[in-house]
């Protein structure tokens, strides 16, 4: 049995990874496509989530409601 080693991998590490499926047959890259992981997504959907709302009660603590004034001439 043969080991494959780093310089058998096709590409650098350099590469990113639309450049490295660009390299991939189109079987492989509809696979790589296939490959979706939709706990990973609902985290970052999480945590974009979260920052939401941290930022809408940061404006919403930074804004101050008009102060009323008694201006009966």
């Amino acid at each position: 049995m043969a080991t494959s080693t780093s310089s058998d991998l096709p590409g650098s590490l350099s590469m990113s990874r639309p450049e490295y499926l660009s390299t991939l047959p189109p079987w492989r890259r509809l696979l790589a496509r296939l490959n979706w992981h939709p706990a990973y997504e609902i985290e970052r959907l999480a945590a974009i989530e979260s920052k939401m709302l941290a930022l809408l009660r940061n404006a919403d603590s930074s804004t101050q409601a008009p102060v009323a004034t008694d201006n009966a001439n």
